[in-house]
């Protein structure tokens, strides 16, 4: 197609921009730079951000209007902020520029075309919490019998949906894909979906999965109005580009289907985002869809000092599916990034939390130091630790470890037996089993509170003559497990008990009511080892108690600390932070990477995991992994370090030897 421009009597804007002194040399190229598709490779902590946004106001001092701007980022207070920042340098009205998140700008399209998919354009948008509960209306309608037997909660049929949505799979698909335990109700599966799209179109609203499936979807069936867009936009800037999934990748292909000035940012080597459906193949391959797209990279960190980027890019480097880049810091030599091996878990709780008080005196805030870790269940004994000397903390990561849903409700079934007239644990325990609600759960309860021996009626199965609207299951699981459990405290082993509970029906329960059944799984098994070091189950769950009954807000008013909090967060949520000083812990193999994704050969993204926390720290980095852990079927093991440590090179780091005295 010949290219034929016009050029529009737009005066360009004049500003006081100094280019030279407010960018560096790489940035410049950028934001200087022709048209043309870009690809900008930018490096942690290069100013990715700054880029964008001189580049918008670049666009602007050219002449472009504000009208022919799409800006899509991955919220909207990043877009807010790159606006503002440009009204600033350019002192022009940036409200006609379109800025946002994709589901933002979809808003927008779906508002003029709409009736193109079947909605009116005054139509809602259904925020998680309502989509769920129209879920659970078709799962109704669909006639599908949930009381008979265990079936997929609500948010985890969301969850599932709207993967399939946003990586363009079938529900089938997508099945097979995350929930392969679920194949045998994919027909019933697939119904509820169909009757969840046709329950909004309906009701003319649409779910946020939705806002982005329907923009694609006019502007892959009406060419028309794909030109149409494709013309009004001259120039598209997306951030964090290698995070953007497929449905995202092919609406900004059609959007820049014309004038082809699309500049994507993102860094490939801080992809870690594919169990949400982003793909990373969209950054490796931009290149080849855009045959004449220059490439630029930032690899100038502000951040962090050069040993901690030193040993980052010795990281990263080990990968093969890249672009190739060295960050180089603009700081001076700063302190050597320290591995450090303790005896146990027990230990690397202790020494993080003494290093971090040592840092507290030393005059580093507690906000400016985070504990980071690859699963949360990781963290259970530095929240421990951090409880025990009243050192304040904010978990990014979920709730407090004992404070979880699954984690109360296993250890529900081990306080019955512990006290038999804990009627709270009671009624907990039987609403955990399918057709059972809190009415009669409150039955149940006023039952066998009656009896001379609560646990008679249900070993004996004698219950079901009482009730006989149970389910025949649910009273052959109470017989099998109250039995078991009652046999267990004798040898005060709640280890073993709480393997009872999972094994009699609280796994199956998991798989059908969390869409992260497998992260709240590994919570268990950590919670089991922990309860061995326990000889008796009334000092376990005095434990317990103590822990999960400081709540954050009374750690604060007793520490000396005001309003610091040391930050816990796993490393996906840490993506885009920084703190003066970083913890990693549980740098052990087996742990990080996890075993899974070294099985799935999803290696490399566990990689850039490491590498995405190594480059959270701007002054020092601590890597930690216990030597010794204990597992209660396999006793204790001795644990090698990490395949990300050992492919160190010795010049990266500093080793400590840790003792007490």
């Amino acid at each position: 197609m010949k290219k034929y421009t016009i050029h529009r009597d737009v005066s360009p804007v004049t500003t006081a921009i100094d280019y030279a002194s407010e960018l560096n040399e790489e940035q410049r190229s950028v934001v200087l730079g022709d048209d043309g598709p870009i690809l900008v490779i930018a490096g942690a902590g290069s100013g990715k951000t700054r880029v964008v946004t001189y580049r918008v106001a670049r666009l602007l001092e050219r002449g472009i209007p504000p009208g022919g701007i799409l800006l899509l980022t991955f919220t909207n207070k990043a877009a807010r902020e790159m606006l503002h920042r440009v009204e600033h340098l350019v002192k022009i009205d940036t409200r006609y520029i379109w800025g946002g998140t994709f589901h933002h700008i979809a808003n927008l399209v779906l508002r003029q075309h709409a009736d193109r998919v079947g909605y009116y354009r005054n139509f809602t948008i259904l925020d998680n919490e309502d989509a769920k509960d129209v879920v659970e209306l078709a799962v109704k309608e669909s006639g599908v019998d949930t009381k008979s037997r265990m079936f997929p909660k609500s948010g985890v049929l969301k969850e599932l949906f709207s993967y399939a949505a946003n990586t363009m799979h079938t529900v089938e698909g997508a099945i097979r894909e995350r929930n392969p335990f679920f194949y045998d109700l994919i027909d019933e599966m697939t119904s509820i979906h169909t009757i969840y799209t046709r329950r909004k179109r309906e009701t003319n609203a649409m779910d946020f999965d939705d806002l982005l499936t329907f923009w694609h979807t006019i502007l892959s069936e009406d060419p028309e109005l794909r030109k149409a867009y494709a013309m009004t936009f001259s120039h598209i800037l997306v951030d964090e580009y290698q995070d953007t999934n497929r449905i995202q990748s092919e609406i900004i292909d059609f959007m820049g289907l014309i004038n082809r000035n699309v500049m994507v940012v993102g860094d490939d080597a801080q992809s870690i985002y594919s169990f949400r459906g982003a793909n990373f193949q969209n950054i490796l391959d931009f290149p080849k869809k855009y045959e004449e797209a220059r490439i630029f990279k930032l690899e100038t960190n502000y951040r962090s000092t050069p040993e901690i980027l030193d040993l980052a890019n010795n990281s990263i480097s080990y990968n093969t599916k890249q672009f190739e880049k060295n960050l180089h810091s603009v700081r001076t030599n700063g302190v050597v990034p320290v591995i450090a091996p303790s005896r146990d878990v027990i230990q690397q709780a202790e020494f993080v939390v003494q290093r971090v008080l040592e840092l507290a005196d030393e005059g580093i805030p507690l906000e400016k130091i985070s504990i980071l870790y690859r699963a949360h269940y990781h963290s259970m004994e530095v929240q421990m630790e951090l409880t025990r000397r009243g050192i304040p903390f904010e978990i990014r990561s979920g709730l407090r470890f004992f404070e979880q849903a699954h984690i109360k409700d296993v250890v529900s079934f081990l306080r019955v037996v512990s006290n038999p007239n804990d009627e709270i644990s009671w009624k907990r325990m039987f609403r955990i089993f399918p057709r059972i609600g809190k009415k009669t759960a409150d039955t149940i309860y006023a039952f066998i509170k009656g009896q001379e021996d609560p646990f008679e009626p249900l070993v004996s199965k004698k219950i079901a003559d009482t009730f006989k609207s149970i389910r025949k299951e649910n009273i052959d699981v109470w017989a099998k497990l109250f039995s078991e459990l009652r046999d267990l405290k004798n040898d005060e082993a709640p280890g073993d008990m709480i393997s009872a509970v999972l094994k009699h029906g609280y796994i199956e329960y998991m798989k059908f009511t969390y869409p992260n059944y497998e992260a709240r799984l590994e919570d268990l098994g950590q919670l089991i080892n922990f309860s061995t070091r326990y000889n008796s189950l009334d000092s376990f769950l005095g434990e317990l108690s103590l822990m999960s009954g400081l709540s954050g807000e009374e750690a604060v008013a007793e520490g000396d600390f005001d309003e610091e909090r040391i930050i816990l967060s796993t490393i996906h949520q840490a993506k885009g932070l920084e703190w003066q000083v970083v913890f990693i812990i549980w740098c052990a193999e087996g742990r990080f990477p996890n075993p899974k994704a070294v099985e799935e050969g999803a290696i490399e993204e566990e990689r850039r995991l490491f590498y995405v926390a190594s480059t959270r720290a701007m002054d020092e980095l601590y890597l930690c992994y216990p030597i010794l852990a204990f597992d209660r079927q396999a006793g204790h093991i001795i644990m090698r370090p990490s395949r990300f440590l050992a492919e160190l090179k010795s010049s990266c780091y500093e080793e400590w030897s840790i003792s007490e005295y």
